[in-house]
C-alpha cells in the first residue's frame, strides 16, 4: 500500500490520476464525511420508497428488464437484490486485468459516494475495505454490452461482497466467503435497491477508458522520444518542427508534439553536422510526424474529456434525487459516451504506431536511410540485426487495423426487446486495451532501433535529450551486436513506456514534455 495520503471520495471530484494512483500504485480511497452525508439522505428515501410506500419503483419493489410489470412483496425486497447479484453474475471468458477490476472497484464506490444511488455506507466501506486488504474479485471479462451500465462484469465484482463468488487474495483463487475472512471481514446482507446500486453502471468501460488514457498519454509522449532518436539517426531535418511552421495550422496536439521533438533535438552534434546537406526534404513518417501525433494527442484529449466527467457521473437506475424526494428511472446508465471514447482512444494510439512503424522501416531498410547499415548491424548476413523486429511491428500495426474497427457503431437488442439499444462499450474497451499493448510493443521497436541507429554516427552525439533516451533504453537493452532473441528487450521497453520511467529519464534532462 502506497505510504500518500488517502483519496477522499466525494462522488464529485475524483481524477484520472487518482483512479492510475489506486489502481495501479496502491494508495488507499476513504469515504468522506460529506460523502456519507449525501449517502445517508440517499438511503433514508430509499427506505420510504421500499417501506412506506405503494408506488412502484423500478429495481426496489418490482423486477428488472422485462419484469419490471412484477411487483415484489416488501419482504423479499433483501432477497430480491441477492438474486439480482446471482442471475447476471454470468460473464465468461478471461478475468480482466487486475488494474482494471482495482479502478472499477474504486469506481463503484465512488459512484455509491455521490449520494444518489440510495446504498448504505456500510456496503461502499466494505467495498472499500476489500479493494484495501487486497480482495479482488473474479470478474470476466466478456458479456457485458455497455448498455445498462455493465450488468455481467459488476455483479461478479459484487457478489463476494455478499460472500459469493470468487476473488483472488495474494494471488490465490478462492470463494468470496473464504476471500473475505481471509482479510478478516465478513460478507453483508444486502437491503432494498443495494443490488441494483452495485451493479447498475459504467464502471468497467470508465475503469478501462482512465487507465488506458494515462498510458496513452505516456505512449504519446514515448512517440515523440522515438520520432526524435528516428530523426538523428536518419539526418533529417528539424525545420519541419518549427513553430513558426505550426503557429500557421494552430492545431494544440500539433504544436505539443512539434516542440517535444523540437526540444529532444536541441544541441545535437549529428543535426548540426548535417545542417548544409542538400536534401531538399524528409518523408512524411519524419516531416509530418507533428500533424500525425498531434492528431492522435486531439482526439485524447476529448477522451480525457468524457472519461474525466464519467468519473464522477451518477449512473445508477433509478437514480435517488434527494432535494426533490423522487426516485427516478433514467438512461444514465448507457454507455455511448464511453463506447464512442474507447473507440477514439484505440485510433488515436494507433496512428502513432503505424507512422513510428515507417520509421522503424526507414531506420533498418539501406534504400532509405542514408548510409545506415542494413538492418542496422556491421556483420549482415552471419547476423539478421533488426530485421524481424520490424516484422513484428508491422505485425501489430496490421493487427491493430482489424481492432479499430468500431465498436461503437453497432447494436444488439436485448431483455426481450425492453433494452432495444445498447453501446457496445466493453467491446470497444477491451479492444481498447489490446490496442494500446501493441502500441507500447510497437513505440518500443523505434526506441530500440532508434538507440542502434544513432551510435553509428559515433563520434557525432545526438542532442541531450535524445541521449538521455538512449541512456533510458540501454539501461533495459544493451546494444545489438551478435544476433540475439529481441523480444525480453521489446517487452521491457514497452514496460517502461508503460510505467513512465522512460519518460521520466527524458524529462530529467530537458524538462517536462508537453
Amino acid at each position: 500500500m502506497s505510504a500518500r495520503t488517502a483519496i477522499g471520495l466525494t462522488g464529485d471530484d475524483l481524477t484520472v490520476a487518482d483512479v492510475w494512483a489506486v489502481a495501479v500504485d496502491g494508495a488507499a480511497a476513504v469515504l468522506t464525511d460529506e460523502a456519507r452525508e449525501k449517502m445517508r439522505a440517499a438511503r433514508a428515501l430509499v427506505e420510504r420508497a421500499a417501506h412506506g410506500s405503494e408506488e412502484h419503483t423500478y429495481g426496489v419493489n418490482t423486477g428488472f428488464g422485462r419484469f419490471v410489470s412484477r411487483s415484489i412483496p416488501e419482504e423479499l425486497t433483501g432477497e430480491l437484490q441477492l438474486r439480482l447479484l446471482r442471475s447476471h453474475a454470468c460473464g465468461v471468458g478471461e478475468p480482466y486485468p487486475d488494474e482494471v477490476v482495482r479502478a472499477a472497484m474504486l469506481l463503484r464506490a465512488n459512484t455509491l459516494a455521490k449520494g444518489n444511488s440510495g446504498a448504505r455506507v456500510a456496503t461502499a466501506e466494505l467495498l472499500l475495505e476489500c479493494l484495501s486488504r487486497g480482495v479482488l474479485p473474479r470478474v470476466p471479462s466478456r458479456g457485458s454490452v455497455g448498455a445498462s451500465g455493465d450488468l455481467a462484469p459488476l455483479a461478479h465484482l459484487a457478489l463476494p461482497l455478499v460472500g459469493e463468488g470468487e476473488a483472488f487474495v495474494d494471488g490465490e483463487r478462492v470463494p468470496g466467503g473464504e476471500a473475505l475472512a481471509r482479510v478478516g471481514l465478513e460478507p453483508i446482507a444486502l437491503e432494498a435497491k443495494e443490488g441494483l446500486s452495485l451493479i447498475n453502471g459504467t464502471q468497467f468501460m470508465a475503469a478501462v477508458g482512465a487507465l488506458g488514457l494515462v498510458r496513452a498519454r505516456r505512449l504519446a509522449r514515448a512517440a515523440d522520444i522515438a520520432c526524435a532518436l528516428s530523426v538523428e539517426a536518419l539526418q533529417g531535418s528539424r525545420t519541419s518542427f518549427l513553430p513558426q511552421i505550426q503557429a500557421l495550422r494552430p492545431l494544440r496536439g500539433q504544436a505539443d508534439a512539434a516542440a517535444n521533438v523540437l526540444r529532444l533535438l536541441e544541441g545535437s552534434a549529428i543535426i548540426e553536422a548535417h545542417r548544409w546537406c542538400d536534401k531538399v526534404q524528409d518523408a512524411y513518417s519524419l516531416r509530418c510526424a507533428p500533424q500525425v501525433h498531434g492528431a492522435s494527442r486531439d482526439l485524447l484529449d476529448y477522451v480525457d474529456y468524457t472519461v474525466s466527467v464519467e468519473l464522477n457521473a451518477a449512473t445508477d437506475n433509478p437514480l435517488v434525487l434527494v432535494d426533490d424526494e423522487q426516485l427516478v428511472s433514467n438512461g444514465n446508465f448507457h454507455g455511448q459516451p464511453l463506447a464512442f471514447a474507447l473507440d477514439a482512444l484505440a485510433m488515436a494510439v494507433s496512428e502513432l504506431a503505424s507512422i513510428s512503424e515507417r520509421r522503424v522501416e526507414r531506420l533498418v531498410n539501406p534504400n532509405l536511410s542514408d548510409g545506415l547499415p542494413a538492418f542496422l548491424t556491421t556483420d549482415g548476413g552471419l547476423n539478421s540485426g533488426f530485421m524481424i523486429p520490424q516484422y513484428v511491428a508491422a505485425s501489430l500495426v496490421s493487427e491493430n487495423k482489424v481492432l479499430c474497427h468500431p465498436a461503437s457503431v453497432d447494436s444488439i437488442p436485448t431483455s426481450a426487446g425492453q433494452e432495444d439499444h445498447v453501446s457496445m462499450g466493453n467491446a470497444a474497451g477491451l479492444k481498447a486495451w489490446r490496442v494500446l499493448a501493441n502500441c507500447e510493443s510497437a513505440v518500443a521497436i523505434e526506441l530500440l532501433a532508434g538507440a542502434q541507429a544513432v551510435e553509428f554516427h559515433a563520434p557525432l552525439e545526438p542532442g541531450p535529450g535524445s541521449q538521455a533516451a538512449r541512456a533510458a533504453i540501454r539501461e533495459l537493452s544493451p546494444r545489438l551486436r551478435d544476433d540475439r532473441s529481441l523480444a525480453p528487450d521489446i517487452e521491457a521497453v514497452a514496460a517502461a513506456i508503460r510505467d513512465g520511467s522512460i519518460l521520466a529519464a527524458v524529462e530529467a534532462e530537458v524538462g517536462e514534455l508537453a
